[in-house]
């Protein structure tokens, strides 16, 4: 079983891994429940852009 193309795996983890940064930075721990909520929005937000404009680009050839 193969992942699909426009899983959007990189970016969440380039946002887990920014605000983990940031918390680590500023209060010198980092918690992980609170950098993978917006991990895992972003991510579900790329996810739906991507289909939706695949979508859309599928309608315009036809």
């Amino acid at each position: 079983m193969a992942l699909p193309d426009d899983l959007p795996i990189s970016e969440s983890l380039a946002v887990f891994f920014g605000v983990a940064g940031f918390q680590w930075l500023v209060s010198g721990q980092a918690g992980l429940i609170d950098a993978i909520v917006p991990a895992l929005l972003f991510g579900a937000s790329v996810f739906v852009f991507r289909r939706w404009r695949e979508r859309n680009r599928s309608e315009d050839e036809s």
